[in-house]
């Protein structure tokens, strides 16, 4: 009688998968034939046994180990692979466990191992792992679109594998998905960097006058933290508008008489005592003086309150012949000094810039320009290339024409200028046919130019606007459950106490 031959390692027992030459195979070269997606399918089966002995046999026989197999739980997930496969990868973990003799060495690469059922375990991803499993089976790594970046090359990093085992067009994908969200962390991160403070109130616990320090600056730099920190703000925004409107009044004619420049200078002493106190509190409250000299905001409030001290010290120094001074350019005793006190007085328009503190769509323009400056640096470049070249063709075929204006280049590059950001004053005018085809061509090239970085900057500024607004209505809104939860308290506690004076008071 013939004896009964191992089963074919198919899902289906009828199915011939071509010459049966695997009956006579080793365990080791059937492990290495069995398909990989019929690897965990596949169970070895006789139907000349009956299957509830083979049950108790099982029962009380001791446990089999495959020599040639390694377990491995990943995650709660069983694995098998014949060691010679993971051996081909010396350089990966499991690579390193197939080849170790050293048991020591071995539990130094996974995290538990389970001696009864000579199993491995890895406190792991089995999602990402069926990839690793693959790429030990196969040689290739895959890498699928709705992975994490950052999660697979964790993981692949912990198995010991290279992502130059995957294809080319998917590490390229892959690749780039990864730098976009290295980019979007970064941003991220820049931004809450944008909105939050210099200093923060834990930094004040400890601190020579702590609790009043916090207070102070609560008020300056924290205007969702209370009414008046919110009104103190205000305040700041409109003595900026009032000063700027100040200055600008005091050159009108009408506002240059005796009476007119009393207002003006009385105007902007009040504005420059304002800003002044509110500079010497932000300095009191700060908890690091190197930091509050390198905060930009800070350098601009000192640069909107130095005018008016610098102003007042040239004018001691020019110890007048009359009550009130002219403007400077009528002073004819400063001479280079009013020169220089012109200048200095025309840096008050820098305080316009103080409303970047309190406007969240300034400082998204700020972050955006910081953001981009990659971009508009290459803006101005084009629109340099453009002004040259097109001012040489201009003047090429201009500068014979009689009574041109295009006499050299750089007479024509306010035109060229012009022409390129499409304003077109009218001041200067080609007369000839093809100077008026290269007028075409700079301004159909000043189009173009024009339209392509629009849409890049607008769009990344919405976008930064509207992480702005959402992170500062995000705080605004914790600040004031924060302040509902405390006038709850105060009210139970109010409460309580008020109930328990009542029994005394029976008593």
């Amino acid at each position: 009688m013939r004896q009964p031959g191992s089963r074919r390692a198919s899902l289906s027992a009828s199915l011939k998968l071509g010459e049966q030459r695997g009956c006579g195979r080793t365990p080791w070269e059937e492990e290495v034939q069995i398909p990989f997606a019929q690897e965990s399918l596949v169970k070895q089966w006789s139907s000349m046994q009956n299957m509830t002995e083979r049950k108790q046999e099982k029962s009380k026989a001791p446990l089999q180990r495959n020599k040639f197999l390694l377990n491995i739980n990943v995650g709660g997930k069983l694995f098998q692979i014949a060691y010679s496969v993971v051996a081909r990868y010396p350089i990966t973990r499991l690579g390193k466990l197939a080849l170790y003799t050293d048991p020591t060495k071995k539990l130094q690469l996974c995290d538990d191992y389970s001696v009864q059922k000579n199993e491995y375990f890895f406190d792991r991803d089995p999602s990402i792992f069926h990839y690793i499993f693959h790429f030990y089976r196969s040689g290739v790594l895959w890498i699928m679109d709705e992975m994490c970046p950052s999660n697979f090359v964790e993981e692949i990093e912990y198995w010991g594998i290279h992502l130059k085992y995957s294809q080319r067009c998917c590490r390229i994908l892959f690749e780039e998905k990864q730098d976009e969200l290295s980019e979007y962390l970064k941003i991220q991160r820049e931004l809450e960097a944008e909105l939050e403070p210099l200093d923060s109130g834990k930094q004040f616990e400890g601190r020579v006058l702590g609790r009043f320090r916090k207070t102070i600056w609560n008020l300056i730099e924290n205007p969702y933290s209370s009414v008046a920190a919110k009104i103190i703000a205000v305040m700041s925004s409109i003595f900026v508008l009032v000063s700027i409107v100040g200055m600008t009044l005091s050159t009108v004619e009408e506002m240059k008489h005796k009476t007119g420049k009393v207002w003006m200078e009385q105007l902007e002493m009040i504005c420059a005592i304002f800003f002044t106190s509110e500079y010497l509190m932000r300095l009191i409250s700060s908890s690091s003086f190197k930091n509050f000299l390198r905060a930009a905001f800070n350098a601009v409030d000192l640069v909107a309150i130095l005018p008016f001290y610098i102003q007042i010290l040239f004018e001691s120094l020019d110890e007048g012949d009359t009550l009130y001074h002219e403007e400077l350019h009528k002073m004819e005793n400063v001479g280079k000094l009013g020169k220089v006190l012109k200048l200095i007085k025309l840096m008050r328009i820098f305080r316009i810039l103080k409303l970047a503190r309190h406007s969240t769509g300034l400082r998204a323009f700020r972050f955006t320009m910081r953001q981009c400056y990659q971009q508009v640096c290459c803006l101005f470049l084009f629109i340099a290339m453009g002004v040259f070249t097109f001012s040489a063709l201009m003047h090429s075929v201009e500068h014979d024409v009689p009574g041109t204006n295009f006499t050299s280049i750089p007479y024509a590059w306010w035109w060229a200028a012009v022409s390129l950001s499409t304003v077109g004053y009218g001041d200067t005018v080609p007369d000839t046919v093809l100077g008026r085809m290269v007028a075409f061509g700079c301004i159909s090239f000043g189009i173009i130019l024009n339209g392509m970085p629009i849409s890049i900057l607008y769009n990344k500024f919405s976008d930064y606007y509207a992480k702005l607004k959402a992170h500062e209505d995000e705080i605004c809104h914790s600040l004031k459950l924060s302040r509902r939860l405390r006038l709850k308290e105060r009210l139970l506690r109010k409460l309580s106490e008020c109930c328990r004076d009542e029994p005394r008071r029976q008593h």
